[in-house]
């Protein structure tokens, strides 16, 4: 919850400082009131060895019929079990709720920071239109969560000073008093605050378009300092945005006047559809110079098939080749002379693994290689049944990759004799994970399997019912993998059952990275995805132009990650923000590899790029005989990579910047 603004007049009948409810909660300080109840901060005295704040919302039961008394204690417990089975970073969490004679009690979260209100008063003037689109990229998630719910939860009073900038500078929604559970076109009493609630809400419908026409407003006045509640109802259209605030760019005023709309037909039909827009005007723009194409309205979206994009939805304008991208290195200069190469028989797919001074690398030849790091002479080799797309991993003095023969492989990296084998029954285009003593990969059999590293025992298998190419993330109790039936899983480390599920519109080959506290992947459905590992829930979405079969890295705040759009894109991984793009000569397939301030990635224009980590400029490039589908190995001041020509080659890696 929140603090409450200077001037909040508490009732006489609030509790006093060191009341103790339900044994447990020492009330310390109300931080707001109003007739309905009030809101305290209370120390949890369960927790002796923290000191543990909460927040407790109290309401009064003032009403004089049974009945109704009956029916609000039920409503209150209705909108407990709501918010108790919420999980997002921006909505409080519920830890309790109770009765005690005449008013109902809900413990939450205790969220410290200010409310936007009290922001913008202090501030005093209107926000810059880069922090309002900062600001709404995060309200658009959390409202994004909620309307996913089923049914849809409306927030239905959305305005600033219900948001409260954390002290970590992370918004979250507070006084969830009047969110409940509403069908579509369900009508009940009107709540909700004048100048930020719709028409349509004075009658009693609410519908997800409430919560977008209250963050138009919220929006509105947040970039032009006017209050809505001081000027008549539904009158945006007579104040124009940049009437007040010059700065912001036309297609953003447009973007917001949609979601104002009177008319809930004519506003956004959802709030990624807004969020969408938004993040056209993030990327494509300076946001100060007041320039831009207009937006599109929902209405004019592509209805047609030959308009659309996979899986047969509207292709929204977002991050798509309107936006400045950097453009591609002009020339061809080779400034790059590798250490060695080495020819293999047959193309390599596969990523390079490299551990002391040793390289393990597979081949379309059918063959595991080991090969000197340092000057690229052959150790060992040894064959399977199949060509081997994926990436080895050690295990101890085990190599363990995956071939397209079916089986899964452990051999000695010393001298490369086979130790375990592990039949599966479908092809292994999924390179291994290593977690906990145990190996994690997909087959195209449809199964995700655990196996014992040391023995080759199974210790469990998933059926997921589709082809497993993707590579896992694993955390401490989850294995998080994609799969060619559009979904992303969440598998128990030791049980294997499915923990929760994430489904895009397109097949997932991209493997998951997992830093952050958050999950980032790639779709076949154009789009990068930002996910919560806890609750399975999307955080944030990022949209190119077409598919992203990369994978993403991952340092420190940021997230790189390729698109056949022909784009490098580097995004912020909290809520998705671009820092930049990078336009390469080719598609994207293979996944970067970052190292010392610098992203390597090859394309399929046979091409190995160098970028600059902060910028996205091209430093350097190092051309190949055949298209680069495999990811780079930086190790030892060196770039190893394969290519389709053949060869495996070491480049000198960049200086750092």
């Amino acid at each position: 919850m929140k603090p409450s603004p200077a001037g909040v007049s508490t009732p006489t009948d609030t509790l006093s400082s060191g009341t103790l409810l339900a044994g447990r909660y020492h009330i310390e300080q109300v931080i707001g009131a109003g007739g309905m109840g009030a809101v305290y901060v209370a120390r949890d005295r369960r927790f002796r060895a923290v000191m543990r704040r909460c927040a407790v919302k109290e309401m009064f039961d003032q009403l004089p019929d049974v009945a109704a008394r009956q029916q609000a204690h039920t409503n209150f417990e209705r909108e407990a079990n709501i918010l108790a089975s919420l999980s997002h970073p921006a909505i409080p969490k519920v830890f309790d709720f109770f009765t005690e004679g005449e008013r109902h009690y809900l413990v939450m979260e205790y969220i410290e920071g200010q409310d936007l209100d009290q922001v913008r008063r202090q501030y005093a003037h209107p926000f810059d239109p880069a922090q309002i689109l900062e600001w709404a990229f995060q309200l658009c998630a959390v409202l994004s969560y909620l309307h996913a719910q089923k049914p849809p939860i409306i927030f239905r009073d959305l305005k600033p000073s219900n948001i409260v900038r954390r002290t970590d500078r992370r918004l979250a929604l507070v006084d969830f008093g009047i969110a409940k559970h509403f069908q579509i076109k369900a009508r009940g009493t009107m709540v909700g605050t004048e100048g930020y609630a719709p028409p349509e809400q004075y009658e009693g419908a609410a519908d997800p378009r409430v919560d977008i026409y209250s963050l138009g407003a919220t929006l509105h006045h947040l970039l032009t300092n006017t209050d809505p509640q001081e000027f008549r109802p539904f009158s945006f259209a007579s104040r124009p945005i940049r009437q007040y605030n010059p700065a912001v760019p036309p297609d953003l005023e447009a973007a917001i006047m949609v979601a104002l709309a009177y008319d809930p037909e004519e506003r956004w039909a959802t709030v990624t559809d807004l969020e969408a827009a938004l993040r056209t005007l993030d990327e494509r723009t300076p946001l100060r110079n007041g320039t831009g194409p207009p937006v599109t309205r929902p209405q004019h979206l592509p209805e047609s098939l030959d308009e659309r994009g996979p899986a047969g939805r509207p292709t929204v304008p977002i991050a798509a080749n309107d936006r400045p991208v950097l453009p591609a290195a002009s020339n061809d200069d080779q400034t790059v002379v590798p250490v060695w190469r080495f020819q293999c028989e047959e193309e390599v797919r596969s990523s390079p693994a490299v551990v002391e001074n040793r390289l393990f690398i597979g081949s379309y030849d059918h063959n595991l290689y080991c090969l000197d790091s340092l000057s690229g002479r052959f150790r060992w080799k040894f064959a399977t049944g199949g060509g081997i797309p994926g990436t080895p991993h050690l295990y101890n003095q085990f190599v363990i990759v995956g071939s397209e023969d079916r089986v899964v492989y452990a051999v000695q990296a010393d001298s490369g004799r086979l130790e375990w084998s592990f039949p599966t029954q479908g092809r292994l285009r999924s390179s291994p994970r290593i977690a906990y003593d145990h190996v994690f990969i997909g087959s195209d059999d449809g199964h995700v399997y655990a196996i014992n590293a040391l023995r080759g025992w199974q210790l469990w298998k998933t059926n997921i019912g589709s082809p497993v190419r993707s590579s896992a993330a694993i955390s401490e109790k989850i294995v998080i993998i994609g799969s060619e039936d559009a979904v992303l899983y969440a598998l128990d480390l030791l049980t294997g059952e499915v923990r929760w599920r994430v489904r895009t519109n397109g097949g997932i080959v991209s493997s998951p990275g997992l830093e952050n506290e958050r999950v980032v992947v790639g779709s076949l459905d154009w789009t990068v995805y930002g996910i919560d590992p806890g609750s399975g829930w999307v955080v944030w979405r990022f949209r190119t132009a077409d598919m992203v079969i990369s994978s993403p890295a991952i340092a420190g705040n940021r997230v790189y990650i390729g698109s056949a759009d022909r784009t490098v894109t580097c995004l912020d991984i909290d809520w998705g923000k671009v820092h930049w793009r990078q336009r390469v000569g080719g598609q994207v397939t293979s996944s970067p590899a970052v190292a010392n301030g610098y992203v390597y990635i090859g394309c399929v224009d046979g091409a190995l790029y160098c970028l600059n980590a902060r910028s996205g400029q091209i430093v350097w490039r190092f051309q190949t005989g055949g298209p680069i589908p495999g990811s780079p190995m930086v190790a030892g001041g060196m770039v190893y990579i394969g290519s389709m020509d053949h060869y495996v080659y070491a480049l000198p890696a960049a200086d750092s910047p």
